[in-house]
């Protein structure tokens, strides 16, 4: 059972750490892959940082700016922001060379006016910008836009550098443990445009055999379909994974069938 093998390593985590002086509270948070994944751009969010992503694609398909249009785009308030232009340049070309796609930035600055970047893209924009992102004075706002996968990675990506590099959004003291869970089981791949595994091809899907007819039936869209997988993260390390293997052939034939 998943919840016996996830209450079971908790408690070995637990014993390991209180030997080295550190409590971990139990139980661990549990995080869905999707809301990981909307709310960090990772399934190994490190929780140690105070940032977070908000989606703003509805809110800049009007600006003008093209790498924006038709794309999911993601933002990133960095809140007590004091980095210099050289600095925010610094940080978005590691980003870059990390995540493998550019990332864009304005900031409000100790006025409350936006500058800087593409903030002229926001002229018409900026109260409701303001009010998505909760912006106060000195705020960097970084932002990427792609394609929905590489959108959520590149500000993941930046989630994570401009969170260990603008002071008082990292402990770097703490442990900060969670569970990401519901992964899903299947996918639309972004090249091929059909449906394909998305993690594991060899767990159990929630549901079972009934869940996998139903949507080859066309009664059940099969991107709701979750697996039953895991990942313990720390710290934005995965630490370990499982799941639930699938041992029922039919479930496993079917499984594939439905991918072709």
């Amino acid at each position: 059972d998943q919840e016996d093998v996830m209450a079971m390593t908790e408690k070995v985590i637990a014993a390991i750490w209180k030997s080295a002086g550190y409590e971990v509270q139990l139980p661990l948070p549990r995080i869905t892959w999707k809301d990981a994944m909307d709310k960090y751009g990772s399934d190994k969010p490190d929780l140690r940082i105070d940032l977070t992503v908000t989606d703003i694609s509805d809110m800049v398909q009007d600006t003008g700016f093209e790498p924006f249009v038709g794309q999911i785009v993601k933002a990133v308030p960095v809140s007590g922001c004091t980095l210099t232009r050289k600095q925010i340049d610094t940080l978005c070309a590691d980003v870059e060379v990390q995540a493998g796609r550019k990332p864009y930035w304005l900031r409000m600055d100790e006025h409350g006016a936006l500058v800087g970047g593409v903030a002229k893209f926001f002229a018409g924009k900026a109260d409701a910008l303001r009010e998505a992102l909760a912006l106060t004075p000195d705020t960097l706002v970084l932002i990427s836009a792609g394609k929905k996968t590489e959108a959520q990675k590149t500000a993941g990506v930046m989630l994570k550098m401009a969170g260990a590099l603008v002071p008082g959004h990292m402990d770097e003291k703490r442990y900060e443990f969670c569970w990401i869970v519901d992964f899903p089981m299947f996918e639309i791949g972004e090249e091929s445009g059909e449906l394909e595994f998305c993690h594991n091809p060899f767990s159990m899907p929630n549901g079972g055999l009934e869940a996998l007819l139903a949507a080859e039936r066309g009664e059940l869209d099969p991107l709701t379909i979750m697996a039953y997988q895991y990942d313990l993260v720390c710290n934005g390390v995965e630490l370990s994974s499982g799941a639930v293997r699938n041992h029922d052939p039919e479930i496993m034939v079917e499984a594939f069938h439905l991918v072709g």
